[in-house]
């Protein structure tokens, strides 16, 4: 995912005296994918990609642990769909990822709840995986950026819906963001994995329209009980699914990259 326009800062809805919280999950959620990273560059060829123009490269850990949609679908290798969540293309692609992370993720935890976050993620990763799956089924897809792109569809529907407290100019950037990421992937549609961000978008969205109260006045901070353990679930899964990428990296690290198909190449992002 591309580095996205920061929003500004006049979107807290906190009172002066508040102090927005620390965004615990979002710092969880990047480590995890800092672990994955650190695997690839000792144990992968990570390490052969620091050229700033480096996005894709690691072929060994894409195949070790990313989302190889032909093993997913014959060899039934579903966890797949998150390990290659973990999993990045290069040190540009890592770094521009987990930057867009920290500022989507600490926004969302700061306007709405950190439990929110989480889910959001993970099921735009999902969606993106799947939407990605059916419309290129031979491709490799590796990166976070459909769960990071699911929470931008998730604050771009809390802006609008609660209009009333969000500042018109941040509205217009986040639409600005979306417009940026579809010409970001027009441009390079042959390393970016499009149907991955469309499908973590529209993941995001719909999350967004369902959760997010229609009336103003109805604070989406509060969150029932049940909400916060499928937060906390959902942030085990991620970090369990991260260790696993990891061990499944340092495991390969003497294998011989096998041929899967002439197309299963990795794309720079997914879901």
């Amino acid at each position: 995912m591309n580095e996205l326009e920061q929003p500004g800062e006049t979107t807290v809805e906190a009172t002066p005296q508040e102090k927005p919280p620390v965004p615990i999950y979002t710092y969880i959620l990047i480590g995890s994918i800092g672990l994955v990273f650190l695997a690839q560059l000792v144990f992968g060829d990570a390490g052969q990609t620091f050229s700033l123009l480096a996005i894709v490269g690691d072929e060994r850990s894409a195949v070790a642990a990313g989302f190889v949609k032909p093993l997913f679908l014959h060899n039934h290798e579903y966890w797949r769909i998150l390990t290659g969540a973990a999993v990045h293309g290069g040190v540009l692609h890592v770094v521009m990822n987990c930057y867009a992370f920290l500022m989507f993720g600490r926004l969302c935890e700061m306007l709405s709840n950190r439990a929110h976050m989480a889910i959001v993620f993970l099921l735009s990763c999902i969606g993106g995986g799947l939407l990605s799956l059916y419309f290129l089924p031979n491709v490799t897809s590796v990166g976070a950026s459909g769960g990071i792109v699911g929470l931008l569809g998730y604050i771009t529907v809390y802006a609008f819906r609660r209009r009333r407290f969000i500042a018109p100019e941040f509205r217009k950037s986040l639409l600005i963001n979306i417009g940026f990421l579809f010409v970001f992937g027009l441009v390079l549609y042959n390393v970016v994995d499009n149907f991955g961000h469309i499908g973590g978008l529209l993941t995001g969205l719909i999350y967004g329209l369902v959760q997010i109260p229609s009336n103003e006045y109805v604070d989406p901070r509060q969150t029932r009980p049940f909400v916060k353990v499928l937060g906390g679930i959902a942030v085990g899964i991620f970090v369990a699914t991260s260790i696993l990428a990891f061990l499944l990296i340092i495991n390969f690290r003497n294998t011989t990259i096998p041929e899967i198909s002439d197309a299963a190449r990795p794309s720079s992002s997914a879901r």
